[in-house]
């Protein structure tokens, strides 16, 4: 199983799995323009995609999820049911055919590839998150969280990469420019995990052999790459993990993908 993570911050988010058999991308937060050209940097085909899965309705998570289902003839959307409610206007007419829907409880088979999604607490109709299965090799996708709740503490552990959110650094945001509400729904149980409770879950999660995770939709107002980096590698280290041997601490990007990862359990 081989991965890439297109996009992510509070811009756009898009992520990009692939097995032997299956291609699928998980939401479309930018335009199709900028997918379409993330895929090509890590050598893939727009066309060449199976499904597009989304996690929830938010505009920087289904910005393109129109475009990409329009443009694509072989591409069929994902989606819980109220997800499709609340991204409807958003992403225009969808042929019915490309138009699927999923409870959290499911399995999605694809090929070779088997996802797990589950339920996440943030301010949208019915979001959720993702569990990959490829033969012995998981990969867990987690952001947009308020907290997290042992659901989703259960559905990450044992995942040999792991997407997380890392949102933001709360001293930043208490002295940020935002206004008080938007600041309190950022830090309730509905909004965004900041550094510090990234590091704390990660601790909790973390087993077995060294894990990638790769800390995801940072704010570009209240957050740094670098600062959510020490803040996670502290906590790490308090809890007794040695970065960079018993953890791989990897950063995203809002205007670049990642280099396309493997993940190979031996």
């Amino acid at each position: 199983m081989r991965f890439s993570v297109l996009c992510s911050g509070s811009t756009g988010n898009s992520i990009y799995v692939e097995t032997d058999q299956t291609k699928i991308l998980i939401d479309a937060g930018v335009s199709g323009k900028q997918i379409t050209s993330s895929l090509q940097e890590i050598g893939v085909a727009v066309d060449d995609l199976d499904a597009l899965l989304v996690t929830h309705e938010h505009s920087d998570h289904v910005r393109g999820v129109g475009v990409m289902a329009r443009k694509c003839k072989g591409l069929d959307v994902f989606a819980t049911a109220g997800t499709w409610t609340g991204m409807q206007k958003q992403v225009g007419e969808i042929a019915d055919d490309k138009r699927h829907v999923f409870g959290v409880d499911d399995v999605l088979d694809f090929a070779d590839l088997r996802i797990e999604p589950f339920p996440i607490s943030h301010d949208a109709n019915d979001p959720v998150g993702f569990c990959f299965y490829n033969g012995t090799n998981k990969l867990a996708l987690a952001t947009d969280l308020g907290y997290a709740s042992q659901r989703v503490k259960q559905a990450v552990t044992g995942a040999d990469a792991l997407i997380f959110e890392s949102n933001h650094d709360t001293e930043m945001l208490r002295i940020g420019p935002y206004p008080w509400s938007v600041k309190k729904r950022i830090l309730g149980d509905k909004g965004h995990l900041s550094n510090e409770t990234a590091g704390d879950v990660l601790s909790e999660v973390m087993s077995g052999d060294s894990k990638d995770v790769y800390l995801a939709h940072l704010s570009p107002d209240n957050n740094m790459p670098e600062i959510a980096e020490i803040t996670v590698r502290g906590v790490l280290t308090q809890n007794g993990y040695q970065v960079g041997k018993d953890v791989m601490l990897h950063d995203t990007y809002r205007d670049k993908p990642t280099p396309l990862k493997t993940i190979k359990r031996l």
